[in-house]
């Protein structure tokens, strides 16, 4: 989030931004002390599954209602390594996310063929049968019971402390959140733009659009994989939940709650949703899906951008309010300029 931050304030002075990122990263070292640890993973950990979900629907326009398969598999796959192998639990989570990759590839190879309501479909597809096979192979991933005993394995480190293991997923979460950041920025993330906006216009530059799409779904299925697997070490197990559609949609709800498209406000989405829905589990209150239910759909009428995308929006107009009108571009610059936009995919 604080990067997104960094990346909007560059005509700001270098201590700004600094200071920025320094309040970020403080804000990150003290969350367990103000929630309970394992809430505190949690948050973390949504928090990259929906920065992951928003690199694909909200810069490569692909609305997946699968994502949970890959979110699922990877913790299934993490657990599984961290049981029978003992293994670090780093090795265990990172084998999990690749898997989740290699899951990504076919799905993604044949998804990214469609577009709209017919990509959604087809993930969702995909999705229900990895659920499927979870729930019928339940000599390995227990079935209904679900994966239980994840032992948090890590030399040198007692990481049955909740705060120690918080502080121990911190940098592969920071990683996976400067991944996505740097995707977006890169040369890459300007012609999955492109392809979001003009797939013809991309193609004629010489790029391929469908090769571009599943780079991209493979990349978000990877990071999905990283947090899955960082959420199945931090409960200790691995259920059918984790593959079931709820969850897809929950990282849909989380997106769309800080803004599609701004990346960052799918980690103040996830915050919003993991904090409101433990505090009204812990109040005794059953409904928790009436109350997020009803707060998305306030904030989808109230806040068109989403909370994080309306105040970029507002604070991007006013400093265009303020900023001194330009004089009029001569013409000749004005053609100059509209010809060197067309060599730019947009």
């Amino acid at each position: 989030m604080i990067l997104a931050l960094v990346d909007k304030l560059q005509p700001h002075p270098a201590w700004v931004r600094w200071g920025l990122l320094t309040t970020g990263l403080l804000f990150a070292l003290a969350l367990p002390w103000t929630l309970y640890p394992p809430v505190a993973t949690d948050i973390l950990c949504w928090a990259l599954f929906a920065v992951a979900f928003d690199l694909l629907l909200g810069h490569a326009g692909q609305l997946s209602f699968g994502h949970a398969a890959f979110w699922g598999t990877s913790a299934y796959t993490t657990g599984l390594i961290a049981i029978h192998s003992g293994l670090p639990f780093f090795v265990a989570v990172f084998g999990g996310a690749v898997a989740a990759g290699v899951l990504a590839l076919p799905i993604g190879y044949l998804a990214v063929r469609t577009t709209g309501i017919y990509f959604a479909m087809v993930t969702l597809a995909f999705a229900q049968m990895v659920y499927f096979i979870a729930n019928q192979w339940g000599s390995v991933t227990g079935g209904e019971n679900g994966l239980q005993g994840i032992p948090r394995t890590m030399p040198g480190a007692d990481l049955s402390d909740p705060f120690l293991y918080y502080y121990a997923a911190l940098p592969f979460i920071l990683l996976g959140l400067f991944a996505a950041w740097r995707i977006v920025h890169s040369p890459f993330g300007r012609v999955i733009a492109g392809v979001r906006e003009n797939p013809a216009r991309v193609r004629a530059l010489g790029y391929s659009a469908d090769r571009g799409k599943l780079v991209v779904f493979t990349v978000s299925a990877f990071l999905s994989g990283l947090a899955g697997g960082l959420y199945a070490i931090n409960h200790g197990f691995a259920s059918l939940q984790e593959v079931y559609w709820t969850t897809s949609g929950k990282v849909v709800v989380m997106t769309v709650l800080g803004g599609i498209g701004t990346l960052w406000g799918s980690v103040l989405g996830a915050g919003i949703v993991v904090r409101l829905e433990d505090w009204l589990s812990t109040s005794g209150f059953e409904a928790t899906q009436l109350v997020t239910g009803s707060l998305f759909i306030v904030v989808v009428l109230l806040f068109r951008r989403g909370l994080w995308g309306t105040v970029q929006h507002a604070l991007r107009a006013r400093r265009t309010a303020g900023a001194p009108e330009r004089e009029p571009r001569r013409e000749e610059d004005r053609e100059d300029h509209e010809d060197a936009a067309e060599r730019v995919p947009s």
